[in-house]
């Protein structure tokens, strides 16, 4: 079988991928990463959202391939509480609206330097912990500002596949995909 490219693989320069290698921990922001940041209220007052099921099976790939997982959220939602269960994301931090202090808990508690991680966030309470990662990520969809500063901004948005990609790019960098993918091609 011939080794399987990403098609974005063209597209992410010899630095992105350098950085990417180096990846062991990605801390991800919710609304607008993990979401489309659209919050929907039923007539009960109950909150609703969606996840990308796209992004719950590269996330679950990132960590079969031995990279760590944390959601940092400013808000506090049974609903991600539950979804982040369902994939067995290790570490929910919710209610944390200093996610740079979030990070650097994690840093402590997992022992790794912060060039080891990779943060995915779209509006500015995400932008210090954006720029303290070794790879910060943001979404075409996200704060100018934060654009601005990412090293990387995915091709899809946030809730529609943002965080596969990131996944893909990981897995790519680590030299994972082909061990990733195969399985699914095999008859």
């Amino acid at each position: 079988m011939t080794k399987l490219h990403s098609p974005l693989e063209e597209a992410w320069p010899e630095a992105l991928l350098a950085k990417a290698a180096r990846i062991k921990l990605v801390a991800l922001d919710v609304d607008g990463i993990m979401s489309d940041g659209k919050i929907y209220f039923s007539a009960k007052g109950d909150e609703l959202k969606g996840f990308n099921i796209l992004d719950g099976l590269g996330l679950k790939q990132i960590m079969a391939a031995g990279i760590n997982v944390a959601v940092i959220t400013g808000r506090s939602s049974p609903l991600t509480e539950k979804r982040m269960k369902d994939l067995k994301i290790p570490h929910l931090m919710q209610g944390r609206e200093d996610k740079r202090v979030a990070l650097q808990e994690l840093v402590n508690s997992l022992d790794i330097l912060p060039e080891a991680i990779a943060y995915m966030g779209d509006d500015l309470p995400d932008l210090p912990a954006i720029r303290y990662a070794g790879l910060g990520v943001t979404v075409p969809n996200g704060y100018w500002l934060v654009r601005e500063h990412a090293d990387y901004c995915t091709r899809v948005s946030g809730g529609k596949g943002a965080v596969r990609e990131l996944c893909d790019l990981l897995l790519t960098a680590g030299g994972h995909l082909d061990a990733t993918l195969t399985p699914y091609l095999e008859p």
